[in-house]
Formats: structure tokens, C-alpha cells, sequence
């Protein structure tokens, strides 16, 4: 089995061949294709979303040396001149009041065919745009945004850090042309306000809920309770990261999509 074809099995992804095309043949133009050029770029975040990305154990050697190039990176690549990529992956929020990760984005978004805001610090602020400066231990700013207030972004991979499993898709489906599965992150490249409040506006208010309880086992700071069937939010420990809204069934995920990944 192929390196494509075995990562494509691992996850439950499957090319769509053309009509007239056999298996065979869709795997044999997908691996003849470039490999994406692909950088990373770290801003003011917790290198929470890098580490995800390492535990894809079982993939992670063919994932990044035969499908992919990284062609820039601080820890990945020697390299100090940016190079031009095909997706640049951002992890974190910009701070206004450094001019070194301004100067930076505006030259990702320069070189980057695909911008990529990498986890809810980069795509939403998450808890960096709350900050108010000087707490322990840091940061001494205060003004964190996220990279769409500031250039425009292409996808968002969601997430405080993403699961490893989105991230191996999202590269997979890059390299495919799966607009299907990048559409939803296509769609939430401009949502860069989030709480946990989403849910009762968006999803209770509307009668949407089907109080599955998924919202709240999604949450890292145990922001939400299921009270009465329905999602409680305590604002307090809420870090505004947006996973329990993305993560709810009922909000952007196509249930076409669920199905076919769970082979349904």
C-alpha cells in the first residue's frame, strides 16, 4: 500500500476518483503531484498546536518528509530569509505592540499561497486577547488579536491545541483538493469572536441542541456543565477558545462529511 493510500486508510479518507478513473490511477497522479511547500510560524501562543501535530506518531515520518516539504520554520528549518510556500500554518495571536510578529504576518500573507490560522489562539485570540498585561508569568503586552484582524486568512483549523487526527486531514485534503472537507475551515477563516456563550445563541436559542453533551467533554478548562440537558457555561473559566461551538454537531460540521468518516 502506498504512503498516501495508507495514511488516507488511517484516517477513513478516501480519494474521489474521476468517472472514467480506476484507484489506482487517482493515487498515481496524487503522488506524482509537488509536495505542498509548507511553513510554520509561531507567534504568542503556548506551542500547544505544534506538540498536536507531533503526536500523529504513527504517520508523523511519512507525513512530514514524502508528502510534504517544510521549507520554513524556527525549529523545523536553518533558514532566516522567508521562502515562498504553498500553506503557511500560524499558530498563535499577534501582539500589536510588537513589531517583529507584525512585520512577520505581513510577510506570511506576501509569501503563503494558503494562510492557515493554526489553533483558536491564532483563529480566535483565544485567552491571549484577554490578557491585560503583566500577569504571572507574563505577557508585560496586552494588545493579542488574531491574524484575520490583521491579513487576510485562508483556513482555520480549530482547536486549544487541534486534534492531531485535524491536522493530518487537513494536510491530506490539501494535497487532495478535497474542497468538501476544507470548506467548513474555509468558512470559519473569518469567525474570530468566540465563547462559550455561542452556544446558548446559536445553538440553544434556535432550537438546535440535542443535548448530547459533546460541547462539554470538548472543553479543556471545564467551562461547561450539562445542566438540565443543556450546556451551563461559567464565564469565569471560560478562555474563549470557540472548540466547544465547533465541536458541537449542531453547529458547522456537515453531517455528510461525519458519515462519511465514520464509514455511516
Amino acid at each position: 500500500m502506498s504512503i498516501l493510500a495508507r495514511i488516507k486508510s488511517f484516517f477513513g479518507m478516501e480519494a474521489k476518483p474521476d468517472k472514467n478513473a480506476s484507484q489506482e490511477e487517482v493515487e498515481k497522479v496524487a503522488e506524482e503531484k509537488a509536495k505542498p511547500r509548507i511553513g510554520y510560524i509561531h507567534l504568542s501562543g503556548c506551542t500547544g498546536d505544534g506538540m498536536s501535530l507531533t503526536e500523529n506518531y504513527d504517520i508523523l515520518a511519512p507525513l512530514l518528509t514524502e508528502m510534504v516539504d517544510i521549507v520554513y520554520g524556527q525549529t523545523l528549518v536553518d533558514l532566516w530569509e522567508m521562502p515562498e510556500m504553498d500553506i503557511a500554518l500560524v499558530e498563535g495571536s499577534c501582539c500589536l505592540q510588537d513589531e517583529h510578529s507584525l512585520h512577520e504576518l505581513k510577510e506570511v500573507r506576501e509569501k503563503a499561497g494558503l494562510v492557515v490560522a493554526f489553533g483558536s489562539c491564532a483563529a480566535t485570540g483565544c485567552f491571549t486577547r484577554y490578557s491585560r498585561g503583566g500577569q504571572q508569568a507574563q505577557p508585560n503586552h496586552e494588545s493579542f488579536v488574531p491574524i484575520a484582524d490583521l491579513v487576510k486568512v485562508d483556513l482555520a483549523i480549530p482547536g486549544c491545541p487541534p486534534s492531531p487526527e485535524i491536522i493530518a486531514k487537513t494536510v491530506v485534503a490539501a494535497i487532495n483538493g478535497d474542497m468538501d472537507y476544507l470548506q467548513p475551515m474555509m468558512d470559519l477563516a473569518g469567525y474570530t469572536e468566540a465563547c462559550g456563550c455561542d452556544l446558548q445563541s446559536k445553538v440553544v436559542n434556535q432550537a438546535l441542541c440535542i443535548g448530547c453533551g459533546t460541547c462539554a467533554m470538548a472543553c479543556q478548562t471545564r467551562a461547561l456543565s450539562m445542566t438540565n440537558g443543556r450546556p451551563e457555561l461559567n464565564e469565569n473559566r471560560c478562555i474563549k477558545c470557540g472548540i466547544c461551538y465547533v465541536q458541537c454537531p449542531r453547529s458547522w460540521w456537515p453531517a455528510e462529511r461525519i458519515n462519511q468518516d465514520l464509514g455511516l
